[in-house]
């Protein structure tokens, strides 16, 4: 599933691409064309914005691709069209990604906690005290307390902080908070560097995959050697998702 470096990366690709170009109104079902004025994400929410103050919102779920100027495909669900005869094509394989025209976005983006990498840590040693029986990986994928970290990066950025992912807040000491917080922004604007990870069917707004797979420490590295300590990486279950992470080193 795209997570924020992976929705970051098509933004900013996005802006360069489509900024000042207008949406045929035909595209989004309105008899009106429409003025692109900036491209922004929230969360693993993907923003583009009217001149009007209206906004066309997408969620990329597991498979949802958005590619400008690409191919239509099978898995095409929708095509934007622009008046320079350009177009932004929506891609989503099993159809759990979403898209939708609100005239205010406000009340979604009031939905989410604060950006990942922004959080300062002191907001974030706050944040924490309200969830002290909560286990750290689930809640830092929690986007109501922290918005952008997914499955993948939730286990990266433990990994690097050498916390168990099973482990409830109130164990937690400050320097394993800091530790953290501190790889929450390392992890993230690295994989926005890279592009993000392409797993499985994620590319970016160019149709490329992302290049920060081969960066992965534990994420789908089961029953491999852990790069740090050579210990075992091992994966369990937690809920309908699962937790990669090194026993011997991560306490």
């Amino acid at each position: 599933m795209p997570e924020l470096p992976e929705v970051e990366t098509i933004r900013r690709q996005l802006e360069k691409k489509i900024v000042g170009k207008t949406l045929d109104g035909p595209s989004i079902s309105l008899r009106v064309n429409k003025k692109i004025v900036g491209v922004r994400r929230r969360a693993k929410i993907l923003i583009i914005d009217f001149s009007d103050g209206s906004s066309l919102l997408f969620h990329l779920k597991l498979t949802g691709q958005l590619i400008f100027n690409g191919q239509l495909s099978k898995h095409t669900r929708h095509v934007f069209k622009f008046s320079d005869d350009s177009q932004l094509i929506f891609n989503d394989m099993r159809k759990f990604g979403w898209w939708k025209y609100v005239k205010d976005s406000k009340d979604i983006e009031k939905a989410f906690g604060p950006e990942a990498p922004e959080i300062n840590l002191k907001a974030f040693q706050g944040i924490l005290k309200k969830r002290l029986n909560a286990k750290i990986k689930p809640l830092l994928m929690d986007q109501k307390f922290i918005a952008g970290i997914g499955n993948i990066y939730s286990d990266e950025i433990l990994f690097a902080a050498k916390v168990q992912p099973l482990r409830r807040v109130k164990t937690l000491t400050p320097k394993e908070i800091k530790a953290i917080w501190l790889n929450i922004g390392k992890i993230l604007k690295e994989a926005i560097r890279k592009r993000g990870t392409s797993e499985r069917d994620y590319v970016d707004a160019l149709g490329k995959k992302g290049d920060y797979l081969k960066y992965l420490k534990v994420y789908r590295r089961e029953g491999q050697k852990c790069s740090r300590c050579g210990g075992i990486v091992k994966r369990i279950k937690m809920g309908s998702r699962s937790a990669h992470f090194c026993p011997k080193c991560q306490r």
